[in-house]
This record gives C-alpha cells, structure tokens and sequence, in this order.
C-alpha cells in the first residue's frame, strides 16, 4: 500500500512538471511572436536567457521517472506513464528550443523594419498554442479523440507554411533586396511548423498511453 501511494505521488509529480512545460512552452511561443512582430529585441534576448528554466524541469522529469522506475518497478500502464512522461518532456523541451530560435531571429532583425505585414505566420503560432495547450489537455484526462485532433490541426499549421513561403518566394522575386530578412522569415515559418509536429507527438503519446498501441497521427 505504502508503494502504490509513493508512486501515486510521483506520477503526480510527473504530471504537474509537464503541465508547468506546457504552460511555459505556449507562453513562450506567444511571447516570441509578439518580440517578432514589434521587433522588440528587448523582450527577445529575455526569452532567450529564459530558456535555461525549460531545460531544468525535463530534466527533473528524468530524474524522477528514471528513479521511479528503479524503485517502484512500476508495470503495464504505471510504466507506460512514465516512459510517456519522458518523451513529452523531449517534446516539449525541444518545442521550447524552437520558439527561443524565433526570438533568435528577431535579434538578428535589430534596426530592420518588416518587409511586409505579417500575416499567416501568427495564425500559424495561434493554431499551435492551442495545440500546446489541446495536447496537454488530452494528456491530463486520457482523451484520445483530443489527441487525434492534433494531426487535423497540423494539417492546417503545414498548408499555412506553404502559403508564407510561396508569399516570401514572391517578394523576393519581386524585390531581391528583402532576400535576407525574407529567408529569416521563412525560418520562424519552419519553426513553428516544428512546433506543431512536436504537438502531435505528444498526441500520439496520449493514444499510446491510453491504448498500450504506437499510432501514427499523420498516417
């Protein structure tokens, strides 16, 4: 009795920090896009310095999941939990990265004005915040119609992405001198398509954890 409580409360442990990621991750990305669109280098190099915090609570992750493991030698689901556990920890942590690499941009735009309005991009960011915040949702209650809603938001982050760069691609046709700001532009497109893909990760983990079975959300 006393080790099923212990690992009750460790999985408890291991659900709050992964929540704590979530709500960081989606924070972050809304932050770096706002950096981006004002071009405030300010507020970017302060995300950028703010990353170290993402970092340190995947690894407290492992180090809870991994000790778990060793002590309680947890089985079936219980281990599913934190095997589930440590991968959306990877997720998120990287989704984390990507949105930092988007403040990264925006220092590298410092004294430049924006060569055109933006406009997919931060729908873009907004349908992936949502899946941030819609995938830990589904994690949090076991919901796998939530989790497979993520592959149908995905599709829609990836057909916005190919509408930024056949748009970016026309500018610099049209105007060669926007090619270096343009292809940086492009790169926040990729990242926050990344972004999105690592969402769906995490929903295809929720599917695992709940059925015992590995999908494939994009299939």
């Amino acid at each position: 009795m006393i080790r099923r409580k212990e690992l009750d409360d460790g999985l408890e442990q291991l659900k709050g920090m992964l929540i704590e990621m979530g709500t960081r991750v989606e924070k972050v990305l809304g932050d770096a896009m706002r950096a981006l669109e004002n071009l405030d280098t300010l507020a970017a190099r302060r995300i950028i310095a703010d990353d170290i915090k993402l970092n340190q609570i995947e690894e407290n992750v492992d180090l809870l999941g991994a000790r778990m493991i060793a002590t309680q030698q947890p089985v079936a689901k219980d281990l599913r939990r934190i095997l589930v556990a440590f991968k959306m920890a990877s997720d998120l942590e990287r989704m984390g990265d990507l949105a930092v690499d988007i403040a990264k941009v925006v220092v590298r735009l410092d004294g430049q004005t924006l060569v055109k309005p933006l406009v997919d991009l931060p729908q873009m960011a907004e349908i992936s915040q949502q899946m941030i915040r819609e995938s830990i949702q589904s994690y949090v209650q076991e919901n796998v119609n939530l989790a497979c809603k993520m592959a149908k938001d995905d599709d829609q982050v990836d057909a916005l992405f190919s509408q930024v760069v056949r748009d970016l691609y026309g500018l610099m046709m049209d105007n060669p001198r926007t090619i270096t700001q343009a292809g940086l532009i492009s790169f926040v497109g990729r990242y926050i398509e990344r972004i999105a893909d690592h969402a769906t990760n995490i929903g295809e983990s929720v599917v695992y954890l709940v059925t015992g079975k590995r999908p494939d959300l994009n299939a």
